[in-house]
């Protein structure tokens, strides 16, 4: 049975209580965080850090002699395992919010990606191994529509135009607010199946007469 010398570490809060005078709580933040005279400070050894594996090593009495062993992720820390994920979800969402914003979809390359990143903040929370197996993916599907707020906000003008039944309202007394709370209501009430159904039906043609065209080749 083979030796490890390993080095775990518990970080012990050093605290100290000041007054400061300030014009906001947040001034006075800023003031203490300058303050470097600790001179009143106290180590608190009512709560600790958690205990956490800071470096492993083959053998007995190996520290710092030879190659470290990498640590496995869930006895890092559970500070540790935030920051960095946290550096890997926010690459994630930069591309995932790129993708919304240009209106395309994203690849499922990196679909795959954030489902296991998703899996593997669970168990950084949960105090666990990272999951290392394979993420199951819903099927494909297509955005036939968008309902753009900007566009809304166009057609209540048109309408206007038309419209005297509003008494007389100007486009710009409708608020943002109101536009984005109307277009989550008609997306959670109107049934767009039939429409749905049909472009199913006609997406199957059109791959059919692909498939016909590529064997008479």
């Amino acid at each position: 049975m083979p030796d490890y010398t390993i080095e775990t570490t518990y970080h012990l809060p050093i605290s100290r209580t000041r007054t400061y005078s300030a014009d906001t709580a947040e001034a006075a933040c800023h003031t203490t965080i300058k303050d470097d005279d600790w001179e009143e400070a106290r180590n608190d050894h009512e709560t600790p850090g958690e205990i956490h594996v800071t470096g492993i090593w083959e053998g007995a009495d190996a520290a710092y002699r030879g190659s470290a062993i990498p640590v496995p992720s869930q006895f890092r820390g559970m500070t540790e395992r935030k920051t960095v994920h946290c550096e890997i979800l926010l690459g994630i969402l930069k591309i995932v919010v790129s993708d919304a914003q240009a209106g395309r979809s994203t690849s499922a390359d990196w679909m795959v990606k954030a489902a296991s990143a998703t899996s593997r903040s669970e168990a950084i929370l949960a105090g666990a191994p990272d999951s290392h197996r394979s993420v199951d993916l819903p099927e494909p599907y297509h955005v036939l529509a968008f309902l753009r707020e900007d566009r809304v906000r166009a057609a209540i003008a048109a309408i206007l135009q038309v419209d005297h039944d509003f008494g007389g309202l100007a486009p710009d007394a409708v608020t943002d607010e109101e536009i984005h709370a109307a277009c989550l209501t008609v997306v959670t009430v109107m049934d767009l199946s039939d429409e749905t159904r049909t472009a199913e039906f006609q997406a199957g043609m059109a791959a059919l007469r692909q498939a016909r065209r590529r064997r008479s080749v």
